[in-house]
Parts: structure tokens; sequence; C-alpha cells
């Protein structure tokens, strides 16, 4: 009897704790605006692990002791996607820019457009799957319809939230997407640690938030501070929206981290000027962004619009300019790969193109040593498509 009675006051302290702790985290990973000390915090963490430990039967998945928990896999499960997570379309310019809009109009006839413009984070593409509220599932983006289970991994992501609150709590099913990103700051504590321990580096934040989600090991994932950015409801049961700002608004309301510098945009002059802003600004975000991604804010304009078999018409990717940068050509040497194919690389004078230092560069092949006529010695345009692959311009 005794045991009955404490059993039923360490439940409701548990519940108590729990929603302290959700409501901590959040004000801390998601506001950035704490309202206890780091120790109060842990005080009441250490309170819940003590109290599930004398009452293993009341751990649930979703409790915040388990962010770092599930056993390490061999093989990531493949899922399929609610709805497919499509690519988008690009463009590089402003006249790309009003060429969009004129094929919206061209679709739409007399139909009055304003967008949404968000910043097109670096990252890894990533779908969560709640249910009556709860996590349940997390998947990477994959090849658009089925991606792999990466679900205890994303429970170590302190952003995420396990329980939604707001209008997406009473959702039967939900299916969110975002972005999984290593911010800058983190990303260069990382690479000093791993180079402390005389391990190999990452290139960039997105290898290294890559790598991350799809460690075997959860515990390996909660030891990298990955954070994340949800911008798309991409399936929902028993709730609805007219715009995708409101969408916006639910995610934040239900808990998710959205992105700050999302903004609602009356015309396409107001997009265009958008973008060439966040260009000029595009350094000090504190995270690798590659250009904007501009949707038209109505949710019944976007389902008249619909898709093609590669990307939405009512969204486009505007890409930030590749960046550039002349070095030296110290050495060619030649790798050899598995299956005997023969990859000449430059040696550089090391370079920083977008945020990474670029040492070597593949030459591809000879054919393209002879087309471009790169010697040893010669100084070289280097360019970073895309912020990612570096060439030889």
């Amino acid at each position: 009897m005794l045991r009955s009675m404490e059993r039923l006051s360490a439940d409701q302290r548990v519940a108590e704790l729990r929603e302290q702790i959700r409501h901590h985290d959040y004000l801390y990973y998601v506001e950035s605006r704490p309202e206890v000390s780091d120790a109060e915090y842990d005080t009441l963490m250490r309170e819940l692990r003590e109290l599930e430990t004398r009452f293993p039967e009341l751990v649930t998945e979703d409790s915040p002791t388990q962010r770092v928990g599930g056993q390490a896999v061999d093989a990531f499960a493949p899922v399929e996607h609610h709805a497919r997570m499509l690519s988008l379309d690009n463009a590089t310019s402003p006249d790309d820019l009003r060429e969009f809009e004129a094929r919206l109009r061209r679709a739409l006839p007399g139909a009055v457009f304003s967008f949404v413009c968000e910043p097109k984070i670096d990252g890894l593409g990533i779908a969560l799957v709640y249910e009556n509220g709860r996590f349940v599932r997390g998947a990477t983006r994959g090849d658009g319809r089925v991606g792999e289970d990466v679900t205890h991994n994303l429970r170590t992501i302190r952003s995420l939230p396990h329980i939604l609150r707001g209008r997406l709590a009473a959702a039967t099913v939900l299916e969110v997407r975002g972005e999984a990103f290593l911010p800058r700051a983190e990303f260069e504590k990382l690479n000093a640690a791993l180079e402390e321990a005389a391990e190999a580096t990452f290139a960039n934040p997105r290898n290294a938030a890559a790598g991350a989600v799809r460690q075997k090991d959860p515990a390996i994932t909660g030891r990298r501070p990955l954070d994340a950015f949800l911008y798309h409801v991409g399936h929902v049961t028993g709730v609805s929206f007219s715009t995708h700002w409101e969408a916006l608004g639910a995610l934040r309301a239900a808990g998710f981290k959205t992105n700050p510098r999302a903004a609602r945009c009356a015309a396409m002059d107001d997009v265009i000027a958008y973008c060439a802003a966040l260009e000029s600004e595009r350094d000090r975000l504190g995270y690798d962004a590659d250009g904007v991604v501009v949707k038209v804010d109505s949710i019944d304009q976007q389902r008249h619009l619909g898709s093609t078999t590669h990307h939405p018409r009512w969204a486009i990717a505007f890409k930030f300019a590749a960046r550039q940068g002349t070095t030296t050509i110290e050495a060619i040497e030649v790798n050899v790969g598995k299956t005997g194919a023969l990859t000449p690389v430059a040696k550089l004078t090391p370079v920083e193109l977008a945020g990474v230092t670029i040492r070597n560069v593949s030459l591809h092949n000879e054919d393209e040593i002879r087309r471009k006529d790169v010697r040893v010695g010669d100084t070289v345009l280097i360019e970073r498509a895309g912020d990612v692959i570096p060439y030889v311009v």
C-alpha cells in the first residue's frame, strides 16, 4: 500500500518536473531567454533522474532524460514520408525571380501574390512525425520519397520538442520539415577538439551536421551541438492554414524553432530587396546559408499551382553568388581510387572561400588539365559552386 502511494506521488512529481524542464528547454534553446540558472536546471533534471531510477516503470520515450538514449544501430531503417520532399527550382538573379513571378501570373491569371522569404540553411533536411502531439519518428530526406529513420539521433536536438503545444498538438498526424545544422561557432569548437584529439576534422558545418545526424550511436550525436529550424508543414490532419505565414506561426506556438529572419513580402520588389540584404549579411548569420527560399504565401494558391515531379511551382530558391578567390598551385598529385581510377589533385596555397579554407582541389582528369593548361606555379581562380565543391575556374 505504501509503495503504491509513493508511486502515485512520484507519478505526479515526475509529470511536474517534465513540464518544468520542457518549459525551460524551450526558453533556452528556442527563445534564447532562460529564466533559471544552469544550477537550478540541473537540480530539476537530477530530481527527475532519481525518481525515474526509483520507479523505472515511469520512464517514457519523451522524457527529457531520454534525449540521449536508444541503442546504437547497425543500419538505418527506410521510412516513407507522408508527402514527397521535393527539390526547389533555382534563381540566380533578380531577373530569374521576376520570371518566376511571371510564371505564377501565367498559371493563375488575375491573381495577386504575396510571398514569404526565409534563409536557405545549408544543413541536412529532416522530416519529423508527431501523433496526437507526441514525437514518434524522425527521418532524413533521402531521395525525397524514402528517407532513413534517425529518430533516436534527432531526439538529442534540444530545440526539437518531444511534446507539442498549441493548435498543432491537436493534430492526429503531423509531419513537419526542417533543416538540422551546426552553428558556425560550434563547428569551430568541434573541429578544434577533433584536431586536439588527432582525429579527422570536417570540411564544413554541413558535413559535420550530416555526420552527426547519421551516427549509429545516439550518444555521439548528443555530444554534437546540433540545432534545427523548421519551415514547412508537409502533412497534417485535423488542422488547416490559409497561409504559409500562419503555418510558421503555428510551428512556433507548437514549440518549434523557426528562423527569425523569415519575412513576409507583399511584392516581388520586396523579395528582391530581401535577397540582396540577406546576401550582404550572410557572414554575420551565425550559420551557413547559401540562398533564400521564396514561397507563395497563400496555401490555396499553392494547391492550384501544384508541383512538377521535381519541385513545387509555388516556391523557388534564390542562390547566392558562388564565392571566388585566387591562389597558387604548389603541386599536382595523382590519387588512385578503389577502382584504380586516377584523379589529379592540385595542392594549393591555402585560400578561404565561404568560410572554408581550401588547400586541395580536384582537376578531374588529364583532359581537364590540358584544356585549362593548369601547371605548377600558376595563379588560378578558385570557385565554390553552391558554396560546396571547390574547382578551378
